[in-house]
């Protein structure tokens, strides 16, 4: 028999396609030909294919070999390829048993060894979906290949390992020697420095502030934070996940997909549970935040945020393109990025927080009898900051500088484990509340509902009705205010807001107006 066959994962960001690997070996000279539209990393493969197998003592046949990758139609790129594209010519020649439907990711080293790849999670979860159970990696990736349900994962190390696995010939292979003092590329999240721990006790005084957290943690909301220098906002920020629930099962899921798509080889053993935290600084592009880059665009600071929270410091001074991309993925909670090469689509559902200076000199605060800013440059200033962008944000706050009175208090604050209780708490009663609509949390409630069967008594929303009629409102901040309004009184214990839970949301959607 001269035809091979093993079986593939392409990725097109986080959508995997399985991809069918055919070898047949010709009667011509010694050539080495890949079809099916693959890219410059996947043509290497040819030369690392070939001296891979020689050192594993299984060269490849001196005749013609044609690889072809299916679909034909589909780009296929990556170093992943690399394992299924030479079992598939070793059973052409019959160096081997037949693999059947078993799928093969790994990028070889040219003496033989299996090195790890990128999104491994993604992919053995396609390959699992399509119905392919049997899965083998290098080892360095099957820790993380056996967090997906379903999957038989069997990891290697070396070509001559996965040849003897599937009936090679034992004399003829040969095992490349262990490297003494070798660090494998495919560390696990082990080996990272751990990040000190921030609590809520940190921050003296700060009592309206600190609520407003509570609240945007509570209900998943997005939260800008208006005040002068050292007034405390991204020490606030910085403590908002201390107070997020851990992730369910599904959500843990997804955010290491994502980590695993962008962790550079690393890999990890075991689900995140945490909710991400990224902060990119103000320069960052557009590419960097939203996603982008050559071929298929990869994810950016909003897909690694997913589930967790984005927080963009001194957020006038960032580009004002730059921020408007963030309108859309925080309507649909996903990025999609086109490209010639194809569309990556990838889950961007974040908590957005904002911090801001009231003005380029950041002193316009209080009497802001400091400022040296003009009006026009405070317009231009606060201008980045579209009002379509602002309509998106359910909370905004104005920070005010710690007195000495607070500053010198007794540190009784709260910490962060306590506040977590509660959230944790709200959370689950929203929870309860949402299920039959499908939502999880307030601040992804459709406005038809929460004008309809989860509309508060209209003794309660007296003064939000008021402020619509001003025209002080959009009919989005209407729908915002209601969701905060529920979020307050979920941490609350009330079955549904009241007059003041919706008075208490009104006033933090319209206090950073004046900014």
């Amino acid at each position: 028999m001269t035809l091979g066959r093993t079986y593939g994962v392409g990725l097109v960001g986080l959508d995997g396609r399985m991809v069918e690997v055919e070898a047949d070996i010709g009667q011509t000279l010694p050539s080495f030909v890949l079809l099916g539209l693959p890219d410059a990393s996947l043509n290497e493969a040819k030369d690392r294919v070939r001296s891979a197998a020689k050192n594993a003592g299984l060269p490849l046949s001196r005749r013609r070999i044609t690889v072809n990758l299916m679909p034909a139609d589909v780009h296929k790129r990556g170093s992943g390829f690399d394992l299924a594209i030479v079992m598939a010519a070793l059973a052409a020649a019959g160096d081997i048993k037949a693999s059947g439907r078993r799928v093969f990711i790994a990028e070889l080293g040219l003496d033989g060894r299996l090195r790890p790849v990128r999104g491994i999670l993604p992919a053995v979860m396609a390959a699992v979906e399509a119905g392919y159970s049997e899965i083998t990696v290098a080892e360095a990736n099957a820790d993380e290949a056996a967090l997906v349900p379903g999957a038989e994962v069997n990891g290697f190390s070396s070509l001559a390992e996965v040849a003897a696995f599937l009936g090679a010939d034992p004399e003829r292979l040969v095992f490349p020697p262990q490297i003494p003092g070798r660090v494998d590329s495919g560390t696990g999240e082990s080996a990272a420095a751990p990040r000190p721990k921030r609590d809520m006790s940190d921050i003296a005084g700060q009592a309206e502030a600190r609520f407003a957290v509570e609240v945007a943690a509570a209900g998943a909301h997005h939260l800008l934070m208006t005040g002068p220098p050292g007034a405390g906002k991204t020490m606030l920020a910085e403590r908002l996940p201390s107070l997020l629930p851990d992730l369910s099962d599904t959500h843990a899921m997804e955010v290491t997909a994502i980590h695993s798509l962008v962790s550079g080889g690393r890999t990890c053993s075991q689900l995140l549970r945490r909710p991400p935290f990224e902060s990119p600084h103000h320069t960052a592009s557009s590419a960097a935040i939203i996603g982008g880059g050559s071929g298929i665009a990869r994810p950016g600071a909003a897909s690694r945020a997913h589930r967790g929270v984005l927080f963009l410091d001194e957020a006038p001074e960032y580009e004002r393109r730059v921020l408007d991309a963030l309108r859309q993925p925080l309507e649909s909670g996903k990025v999609e990025l086109h490209r010639a090469a194809g569309t990556a689509t990838y889950p961007a559902r974040f908590q957005l927080l904002l911090a801001a200076n009231p003005c380029p000199c950041g002193l316009a605060s209080g009497k802001g009898i400091d400022c040296t800013c003009t009006p026009q440059q405070r317009r231009r200033y606060f201008g980045r900051l579209s009002g379509p962008l602002l309509d998106r944000v359910d909370l905004r706050l104005q920070v005010q500088r710690v007195s000495l009175r607070e500053l010198a208090g007794d540190g009784c604050a709260e910490g962060s484990a306590v506040i977590a209780g509660r959230v944790e708490e709200a959370r689950r009663v929203q929870h309860a509340r949402l299920k039959n609509w499908g939502y999880e949390t307030n601040a992804e409630v459709a406005g038809n509902l929460l004008r309809g069967p989860l509309r508060p008594p209209p003794r309660a929303t007296a003064s939000l009705d008021r402020a619509m009629d001003r025209q002080t409102l959009t009919a989005r901040g209407y729908d915002r205010v209601l969701r905060i309004a529920w979020s307050v009184a979920d941490l609350a214990g009330h079955t549904a807001p009241d007059a003041d839970d919706v008075g208490q949301a009104l006033g933090f959607r319209q206090q950073g107006e004046a900014a």
